[in-house]
């Protein structure tokens, strides 16, 4: 069996087990020994009606995504010394004992009904003074999951440096038996798994979503004509177009960073190579490689100048890098049997990929391309599809967890990770999306 067809059975038998909900449930499976704690307070509620219940526990979702980064320890609700709501209530002493160095206050106020005012207050506990404050007018209920993840990304910079990216969206397939059928699914959701919305349903499978770089439309591989094609659609579901048919493989759609470009790989001029496409045009304007190997699975390097690629033309799979301008063409793995499913971090640092030291077990992995230091960040069996998150902090990857299809994100020094999964489903495929534009 050819390593390409081998990959196409790997990816696909996920698909034959059958699943009944898709809604995707976290669990953190390792914490950070010194993640830093913090105090997420809950927000106070004013309604218009008395006894009306809170629209969202907006402190709930902060805490997940904090807890979820790796690098702080959200104070459980019930340890906290004490829930002020006005700068002159907090007792300093207090919070200094339990070495919390930052806490969040907020507050919910129904200004209209099912229409919200959201105010945030981050204060530097050893400074004694607020160091973020601010306001959201007008919102919807179904934005304040929104709103708390912007309060998030605020917290993540302000603490780091580093952009946060919990106000970003995830894209995966999912498999669910609907009337005794099978119904496979392309899904997008907040970055935590929640507002999942269906955006592709088939009874046919759906492979290898990839974001625009401007997160507004996804390009993926369908078999709902019985053989792989592949598609560019809208996320709202608007416009879908067919971009590529052609007899053979069609398969692997990486937009350009600039979205002009798609990277694919194709068969119709015989072995299975990387191909460019102008996506004003829809026609194919270049062949990047020309080799009786299987080449596939193209990254782009954030540049823009060179793509990374999977190939076996060593005679077993190993990741390539080839340069757009000369296109001379490079090997860059060289650890392990199995290098594959490059990932490029954003800011082009780091490729993450499936690795497979001696061929048992399908880890992710991580290359350095400044230092050549590679790092092995999971300990699972079976992961593939590794994505990171916009900001570099995190890889979004699909794995097979006691026989079941699961997603996971893990940080990218591999000390914490996190488990998204479907009750009594499989997920997979996934791809994180870019910044909200």
């Amino acid at each position: 069996m050819s390593y390409f067809r081998k990959l196409l059975f790997v990816m696909l038998s996920w698909m034959w087990v059958v699943p009944a909900q898709a809604t995707l449930t976290i669990e953190i499976n390792e914490s950070y020994e010194n993640a830093v704690p913090i105090g997420i307070l809950p927000f106070e509620w004013q309604g218009l009606k008395p006894n009306e219940p809170l629209p969202e526990a907006l402190g709930e979702v902060i805490s997940g995504d904090m807890l979820r980064s790796g690098k702080f320890r959200p104070i459980a609700e019930e340890k906290l010394p004490q829930i002020p709501h006005q700068l002159s209530e907090i007792d300093y002493p207090a919070w200094r004992q339990m070495d919390v160095d930052n806490i969040l206050m907020g507050k919910i106020k129904e200004t209209a009904p099912g229409v919200y005012q959201v105010d945030m207050r981050f204060v530097d506990i050893l400074r004694k003074k607020q160091v973020i404050g601010k306001r959201w007018n007008g919102v919807p209920k179904r934005l304040l999951r929104n709103v708390a993840h912007q309060i998030s990304d605020l917290i993540y910079q302000e603490l780091t440096g580093v952009k946060g990216a919990f106000n970003t969206r995830i894209a995966y397939v999912v498999l669910k038996k609907v009337g005794g059928r099978k119904v496979y699914t392309l899904n997008i959701s907040d970055s935590d798994g929640a507002n999942e919305q269906p955006i592709l349903i088939s009874n046919e499978p759906i492979m290898s979503p990839a974001w625009s770089p401007d997160g507004k439309k996804l390009a993926y591989v369908s078999f709902e004509n019985g053989r792989s094609e592949i598609f560019m659609q809208t996320i709202d579901g608007k416009q879908r177009v067919k971009l590529a048919g052609f007899k053979g493989i069609n398969g692997a759609p990486a937009f350009s960073p600039d979205g002009k470009q798609l990277a694919l790989t194709l068969s119709k001029d015989g072995s299975a190579d990387i191909y460019l496409m102008d996506l004003k045009t829809l026609k194919i304007t270049r062949r990047l490689t020309k080799h009786w190997a299987i080449e596939t699975e193209a990254a782009w390097a954030p540049s823009g100048h060179s793509l990374f690629f999977n190939s076996d033309r060593r005679k077993q799979p190993q990741i390539f890098q080839v340069f757009l301008d000369t296109g001379e063409t490079r090997r860059v793995t060289f650890q392990g049997k199995y290098n594959a499913n490059p990932d490029v971090s954003p800011d082009g640092r780091y490729l993450a990929m499936v690795h497979a030291p001696g061929g048992e077990g399908y880890h992710i992995g991580l290359l350095d391309l400044f230092t050549n230091e590679f790092t092995v960040l999971t300990n699972t069996m079976l992961d593939e599809s590794p994505s990171f998150a916009p900001n570099g902090e995190m890889i979004l990857y699909a794995m097979n967890k006691n026989g079941k299809g699961e997603l996971a994100v893990v940080a990218i020094d591999g000390k914490t990770s996190t488990t998204l999964s479907v009750k009594d489903g499989q997920v997979r495929e996934p791809a994180w999306g870019p910044y909200n534009q």
